[in-house]
């Protein structure tokens, strides 16, 4: 069977101030002409097909166009919610789009419950686990208390129960969203951690055939049978360096996995430039990224006057102009910024408290500041889904 794995359309979401609904919809057509052209027979949606719980409606058009093309081929297509989607609006009507061959799988009480295509081979199960937040699923999974990767376990426990009970040899593919162990993030991913654990192992997904990963903005191979398809389009200049693309995956009749990566059109290429004005300005190097989105860095000792006029006259596309100038070691600002970048919310709390009392948190005051934390992310998940 032959599978095409995407994940992170972001659908109505903006590049900085640009409008990237044309450069969905192209991503769009080009999808459906890959399915027809590379005789595709499942397209698989690893979740945030929005990029927001209420959507605009132009975004909401484009989806639904989407699923009448694929419809339109006779391709099944199986999708999840990501955690930038309200799974209660995305699985409005599913049992009636199910019936087109469009199959959401929204629901986390149905993580065992597959959609079953069948080849020459014979059965091949999806398994769709919606993006699970620790707090709002825990009660589904009986579970006391839920992070990243006790949720997923508990949902892979019933996608293992179902395949156990399914003839011998019926092959297998898990679609889910999460941040697994091994996986490189880039800054538009919306924060997932919980209890300060963001991540989750890769064998948590042991025992099936191949697992279709959302979430993380990278196309990137965790193993041969665990991998992410990236988002189609770049939605920050931490992807610059990105090669956006989907897998083609081929299961053959025992399950082994074969995949290929197939690259989507870019609107325009990014660049991210560093230097003085005058630098960037003058450098003929830099010729190359003058019809590119540029984000410029200007290191300049002191502020230039009118730095975005004088670098929009060479760089037209320029979307994001920062100032860092270039800092002696010692500088309180530099020192500052150091012992903040990479840090978590919960860590930059625990040294926040270390500041102003003189020393650390104790394991009590950890786990009241965590509890904190994870009560915020939960309220705001709860106001996300009654939007």
């Amino acid at each position: 069977m032959r599978l095409l794995h995407t994940s992170d359309w972001h659908l109505g979401r903006a590049f900085h101030r640009v409008n990237m609904l044309g450069a969905q919809a192209e991503f769009i057509g080009h999808l459906v002409a890959t399915v027809r052209e590379r005789a595709v027979d499942a397209v698989v949606v690893s979740g945030d097909v929005y990029d927001r719980a209420v959507p605009p409606l132009a975004a909401v058009e484009l989806f639904d166009d989407a699923l009448h093309r694929l419809a339109g081929l006779g391709v099944p297509t199986v999708m999840i919610s990501g955690n930038h989607d309200s799974a209660r609006r995305l699985g409005v009507g599913a049992g009636l789009i199910d019936r087109a061959g469009i199959h959401l799988r929204t629901d986390p009480a149905a993580a065992g419950t597959p959609v079953v295509l069948a080849d020459a081979h014979g059965d091949v199960a999806f398994y769709g686990l919606p993006y699970l937040e620790p707090a709002l699923v825990k009660d589904e999974f009986a579970l006391p208390k839920a992070g990243h990767e006790t949720v997923l376990a508990a949902a892979m426990d019933r996608v293992r129960a179902d395949l156990a009970g399914r003839a011998p040899g019926t092959r297998s593919v898990v679609l889910a969203h999460a941040f697994v162990t091994g996986g490189e993030a880039s800054d538009s991913e919306r924060d997932i951690t919980v209890g300060g654990v963001a991540a989750v192992p890769a064998g948590v997904f042991a025992g099936v055939d191949y697992v279709a990963l959302g979430h993380l903005h990278g196309c990137q191979r965790i193993s041969e049978r665990v991998r992410y398809s990236g988002s189609p389009l770049a939605y920050s200049f931490s992807e610059a360096e990105h090669r956006k693309s989907m897998w083609l995956v081929d299961l053959d009749a025992e399950g082994a996995v074969t995949a290929e990566r197939l690259d989507c059109p870019v609107p325009r290429p990014l660049a991210r430039l560093r230097g003085t004005l005058e630098e960037l300005l003058d450098d003929p190097a830099l010729s190359r990224h003058e019809d590119a989105w540029v984000e410029a860095t200007l290191t300049d000792a002191v502020r230039p006057a009118d730095p975005m006029a004088r670098i929009a006259a060479r760089f037209p596309h320029t979307l994001s102009l920062v100032f860092a100038p270039d800092r002696a070691p010692d500088d309180p600002a530099v020192s500052y910024a150091r012992r903040l970048a990479g840090r978590s919310d919960q860590q930059i709390a625990e040294d926040f408290v270390a500041h102003v009392r003189g020393a650390a948190p104790d394991d009590r005051e950890t786990e009241v500041l965590r509890d904190a934390f994870d009560t915020v992310r939960a309220d705001d998940a709860e106001r996300e889904v009654a939007r």
